[in-house]
């Protein structure tokens, strides 16, 4: 088996780290949040390996380095269309987990014409639709960061993206309204996101399918194989 090599790209304020694997039609693969992209290593070299797999690093994550003071899914899903245009990628699909489903949504919404078919995994585009108890053990650690950072601590990436967790995403009812794009969301059965809000954005989405994957949680929806074959059908299809 090959080994993933980490590559880098340099934009006006951000440099980006990537692993690109395979050849075939390009998929962009997008992590959650405090996670890297080694996260996708099974699916570059197992699950989608007849695919041009490309797996970023989002903006003060993994290995890709940027000066930032806050972080918005805006601005990282704009690094994701400025990494394709510098890379003269101009058809592509998108498999975004959890924060990256996030990120996968503004890409619907804004680059319709680069990104064909979306795929995202357990998003929220509202605070709100965190489930109560995941948004307290969010917010007590969010405070355990703060605390640590007054005492010197280098907390301050880890605090700005569990700031991203504790504010809407930025997109509206009426923008989910104008996406264009093919686009399929999967849930867990036992996800941190409220079933009720993933189904309200079925119906706000036009043309989307969804999909509640069972046994699994937000944790491990990623790895399932049912998740994966949805992945795949979806993908595939004409």
């Amino acid at each position: 088996m090959h080994k993933l090599i980490t590559q880098f790209l340099d934009l006006a304020d951000i440099r980006i780290a990537y692993r690109e694997h395979g050849s075939g039609a390009v998929l962009i693969l997008l992590h959650g949040n405090s996670s890297n992209k080694s996260l996708f290593s099974k699916y570059q070299m197992v699950h989608f390996k007849d695919f041009r797999t490309i797996a970023l690093d989002s903006r003060s994550h993994g290995q890709s380095e940027s000066h930032d003071t806050h972080l918005s899914i805006a601005q990282i899903s704009d690094d994701v269309i400025r990494f394709c245009k510098a890379r003269g990628i101009a058809n592509a699909a998108v498999i975004g987990y959890s924060d990256g489903g996030n990120i996968a949504l503004f890409l619907a919404k804004n680059a319709p014409k680069i990104f064909h078919k979306v795929v995202a995994i357990s998003p929220n585009y509202l605070v709100s639709g965190t489930t109560e108890n995941s948004l307290r053990f969010i917010e007590r650690t969010e405070k355990t960061l703060r605390l640590l950072a007054h005492l010197g601590f280098p907390t301050r990436k880890a605090l700005m993206r569990f700031e991203l967790m504790l504010n809407d995403i930025g997109l509206t009812d009426q923008d989910l309204k104008k996406i264009q794009t093919s686009l399929r969301i999967l849930y867990a059965e036992h996800d941190m996101i409220k079933e009720e809000h993933i189904l309200e954005m079925g119906q706000l989405i036009p043309g989307v399918t969804v999909r509640r994957v069972e046994g699994c949680n937000h944790m491990t929806i990623f790895h399932k194989p049912e998740t994966i074959a949805d992945i795949r059908k979806y993908l595939l299809e004409a």
